[in-house]
């Protein structure tokens, strides 16, 4: 019987994340993730990664795959497999234990290779007489939250990550703090740390804030810091942060109208 053979293979539900990188250079890499992670060695929480460079600008004729893996696995993202490389650094980083994928591959749910006979049809049994008194329905188990509320402040080194769900904040977002959802984020008060929406690649989240005076705002790993300062004519403003563009995205700030 299956159930028997030393080895089986069956579907899973695992949560893939695909990093979209422009570049295989380790020094620029590195900064990109100091901004964005803060270098913090549990972002990512253990994630499996799907490398994609269907979108990058240049390539070199080769890279350090050993240190690329390396970096990612520091911030708690481990590397699984490549995407939209050209053939000579595709055979490198497979040798390197990053295997080619497709496309589609990522969007096609897993299949099972072979399924195990149907049981028999259960026997008919006659039908039995209800008792005086029904037992109690079991209980149906809370759905999980769409959207987590944050209503404290939090401080210059704190973060807070809403998995797989939106964020509301009603309370400060100090400078050096910082919000991370997987869906929304809406901050209705000053945002002046770090706001990342869309974490896990939702290209259609969006940051709210009634004030804006932040460090970096991201949207599905596409960001935006402000060093020198938030522009005059959106400081302290109420604004929206959201990708557009119908063919390559790119990231928007804009005036947010609450009257």
């Amino acid at each position: 019987m299956a159930k028997d053979l030393p080895i089986q293979f069956k579907g899973t539900a695992l949560k893939i994340i695909q990093a979209q990188l422009r570049t295989a250079d380790v020094a620029l890499l590195h900064a990109a993730l100091a901004d964005l992670t803060g270098n913090s060695p549990d972002f990512f929480e253990n994630d499996l990664a799907v490398l994609d460079f269907s979108n990058a600008e240049s390539l070199p004729e080769s890279a350090d795959w050993p240190a690329i893996r390396q970096l990612l696995r520091a911030s708690g993202l481990h590397a699984a497999a490549t995407l939209g490389l050209p053939e000579g650094l595709a055979a490198a980083a497979e040798q390197a234990g990053l295997p080619t994928i497709s496309a589609s591959a990522l969007s096609r749910p897993a299949r099972a290779k072979a399924a195990e006979a149907a049981p028999p049809p259960p026997a008919v049994a006659e039908p039995t007489p209800l008792p005086a008194q029904e037992a109690a329905p079991a209980p149906v188990p809370a759905p999980a939250p769409r959207t987590i509320t944050l209503d404290k402040p939090l401080r210059s080194g704190q973060r807070f990550y809403a998995k797989g769900c939106d964020l509301i904040v009603t309370a400060m977002v100090s400078a050096g703090a910082e919000v991370i959802a997987d869906g929304n984020i809406h901050v209705y008060a000053p945002l002046r740390g770090r706001a990342l929406a869309g974490a896990s690649g939702d290209k259609s989240a969006r940051i709210f804030t009634t004030s804006l005076e932040a460090e970096l705002v991201s949207v599905a790993g596409l960001y935006r810091t402000f060093e020198a300062g938030v522009p005059a004519d959106l400081a302290r403003q109420p604004a929206t942060v959201s990708l557009s563009g119908d063919g390559e995205p790119r990231l928007t700030v804009a005036p947010l109208a609450l009257r």
